[in-house]
């Protein structure tokens, strides 16, 4: 019995002794991994925090449009995040090339189904950094004009002269032929107005110009042009250019269409217009 026993306490030793020996290479082997991952994770958080503050400071001072500045910094904050992760896990000897594939064809995927939402993205990215527009100007894009109220990083959402909201896709703001009247501080008013064959060409320049005259916020310099744009059917048609502060072209606008009709009837110069004519039997 006393045998037994004394074999059982030398195999329980042994046991405890492989053991300890397997425990110890574990922590003669991980140890010093775990304490550098751990270290690195920690300082390279702080470091990514430093970044990014650093990061947006840099594009306050940059006047980078304000819109833009978080977007800039969550992408930043989070690819520096996912690259540290990757590089801890490395340390501490997870197997991470199957992870970075995985990671690669999952943002493939996304890519893919997000491409429109993504080109979107990045035509507000080139709009806000380049600034080729600002909100308050006046812009035509794609047939659609109006004031700009906001852009996002998405879209640029505009109030049309109708009261109306358009929202136009960035991608497509970016790739399109944009015309910004707003861009210079005055903008030309072109009116176009037909006056009939027997009538005095000469003459109904003058009364045209002395018009624009008289039009409320019309610009002295550039000075209002008139001259023969084109021959219609019943009428020389004449253009009238009066300019105008850009704030100030819709009010230019109707005030002059106005005066040019005014102007014309008081100087009775004839404007064509179709006339039926009933045949009697």
């Amino acid at each position: 019995m006393a045998a037994e026993n004394k074999v059982s306490e030398l195999m329980l030793e042994q046991k405890m002794s492989f053991w300890m020996a397997y425990l110890s290479d574990i922590v003669e082997t991980y140890l010093p991994k775990v304490a550098a991952a751990v270290i690195t994770l920690l300082v390279g958080w702080w470091l990514i925090g430093r970044i990014n503050r650093w990061l947006n400071k840099l594009l306050t001072n940059k006047t980078v449009d304000i819109s833009l500045v978080p977007f800039l910094s969550s992408m930043t904050n989070a690819t520096l995040k996912v690259l540290l992760l990757v590089s801890v896990a490395s340390m501490v000897g997870i197997e991470t090339t199957s992870f970075v594939a995985v990671l690669g064809a999952a943002s493939l995927a996304v890519g893919l189904a997000l491409q429109g939402s993504l080109a979107n993205f990045a035509g507000g990215v080139l709009i806000l950094l380049f600034k080729p527009f600002k909100v308050g100007d006046l812009i035509e894009s794609d047939g659609v004009l109006g004031v700009v109220q906001s852009i996002t990083v998405l879209n640029t959402i505009l109030a049309t002269p109708a009261d109306n909201t358009a929202i136009l896709p960035n991608g497509q703001v970016a790739n399109n032929k944009v015309l910004n009247y707003t861009k210079e501080n005055n903008r030309r008013v072109d009116l176009t107005v037909g006056v009939g064959y027997g009538e005095d060409i000469e003459k109904a320049k003058k009364v045209l110009l002395e018009a624009m005259k008289n039009v409320p916020n019309v610009l002295e310099s550039p000075a209002p042009f008139v001259g023969i744009l084109g021959f219609g059917d019943s009428s020389v048609d004449l253009t009238v250019r009066p300019y105008a502060k850009s704030a100030e072209y819709w009010n230019v606008y109707f005030a002059a269409n106005e005066a040019i009709k005014k102007a014309l009837d008081e100087n009775n110069i004839e404007i064509p217009y179709p006339h039926q004519v009933e045949i009697r039997k």
